[in-house]
């Protein structure tokens, strides 16, 4: 396979520090073929491009998935789910009119400080639509109301969660833990091992709750370490 790597910028997550990424350079099918391998790998897709974070002297971002047959919901996680009963959850290959308008609320109110403001809709479509692979869209909504969209790619080992974005005036539901919960739930039913949910990094609280999910799995110098706990217990 053929990569690339891009020219060093400043970090979009941690302060004071360059960011550089390794991008896979192959034609669109060869991209969807190598999907499912590259993942597995630490790469990750956004919009068109598949692409891992390769700088030369920070390891920050460690990609980080769920063994979904062997995940348990901890207690709060179980009193989100509880919190949010009356979410209708629908799995759906094409976006509805109303995903825009919800995305660009969620972006000016809760990541105004953040790469992706202001937001735009051409940004939001180049940033989830790809030629060569259609995401499915998780939505939720409560009598008939849109509150929150998963957006995620199916591939043969699991789930790899894309974005999400929800209501931001509904905070004390906890939507974004809600809807992480509802794509380990989908891993399940169709029988994938596993639900990659992108970079962890622990120097930054943004990023930050992905490793509440147990056990999950970080790669780490190219292999994948399990863990139960904030150590690892197992290659």
């Amino acid at each position: 396979m053929k990569f690339g790597v891009t020219q060093s910028f400043e970090c979009s997550y941690i302060a004071n520090r360059q960011e550089q990424l390794l991008v896979c350079m192959e034609d669109p099918t060869d991209l969807y073929h190598n999907y499912p391998l590259l993942i597995q790998a630490g790469f990750r897709r956004s919009g068109e491009q598949l692409y891992r974070p390769n700088c030369k002297t920070c390891t920050a971002c460690e990609s980080l998935r769920v063994p979904v047959a062997d995940f348990t919901a901890s207690r709060s996680q179980k009193r989100v789910v509880n919190k949010n009963k009356n979410v209708v959850i629908k799995v759906l290959e094409g976006e509805r009119d109303d995903y825009y308008s919800l995305y660009e609320k969620y972006i000016n109110i809760a990541h105004k400080d953040g790469a992706m403001f202001p937001p735009s809709y051409e940004q939001y479509r180049s940033f989830v639509h790809c030629h060569w692979q259609s995401p499915i869209f998780i939505e939720g909504r409560i009598d008939g109301k849109l509150v929150g969209v998963a957006v995620t790619d199916k591939l043969t080992s699991g789930l790899s969660a894309l974005y999400t974005f929800f209501d931001p005036n509904m905070g004390k539901q906890s939507l974004g833990t809600y809807f992480i919960l509802q794509q380990i739930k989908l891993c399940q039913e169709l029988e994938l091992q596993y639900l990659y949910l992108g970079y962890q990094i622990d120097e930054c609280n943004k990023m930050n709750y992905k490793n509440k999910f147990y056990p999950h799995e970080r790669h780490q110098q190219n292999k994948w370490l399990k863990y139960d706990s904030k150590y690892p217990i197992s290659e």
